[in-house]
């Protein structure tokens, strides 16, 4: 077995948490595989990565685009975050649900957040570095967001006091977005 893959309760949205080889030397992994994921449900094709480095309480998102609507599968590289993908779209039974989950440096796991949902994530470590691989290209003017404490949601996120950017802090609220 080379990753074992964890169901959450939003349709698409997956965690991984691949096979890591230690020894006394370090590491090895797996970060992506076209057919190994493909047969866990993960048939996507990525055309950019982004990589992101963040102080602690710093918040990013919650973001998506709108008509070029971007999967994601995002892990750490150094640090702690706790990372939200939330259905923002009306409609689904999920409507206005979310999932959060634990990636650090430490545990190796990944989430995959398939185009369609908000994503966003909150740093716990004194700093943290993401990485992530997206299945379209971010296009600036087609980028909107949610509000990061929105009521309807109710993300339990791991800081009262984030560190937002200008433009986190005026995303809408879940039924203006």
């Amino acid at each position: 077995m080379t990753m074992r893959v964890r169901q959450t309760t939003l349709p698409g949205v997956v965690i991984i948490e691949p096979r890591v080889f230690q020894d006394d030397r370090g590491f090895f992994l797996e970060t992506w595989h076209t057919r190994r994921y493909a047969e866990a449900g993960i048939e996507a094709t990525f055309v950019q990565d982004n990589h992101s480095r963040s102080r602690k309480d710093t918040l990013r998102g919650l973001h998506f685009q709108r008509t070029r609507p971007q999967g994601k599968l995002v892990r750490v590289i150094e640090g702690e975050i706790f990372d939200v993908a939330a259905d923002f779209t009306p409609g689904p039974p999920s409507y206005g649900q979310w999932v959060g989950v634990s990636l650090s440096a430490d545990n190796f796991h990944q989430i995959y957040v398939p185009p369609g949902y908000a994503h966003g994530f909150c740093v716990v470590s004194e700093v943290a570095q993401v990485e992530y691989k997206c299945t379209d290209f971010y296009d600036p003017a087609d980028e909107d967001g949610v509000m990061w404490n929105d009521p309807v949601l109710g993300i339990s996120w791991p800081t009262t006091d984030p560190i937002l950017s200008r433009r986190d802090q005026q995303h809408p609220p879940l039924g203006r977005a």
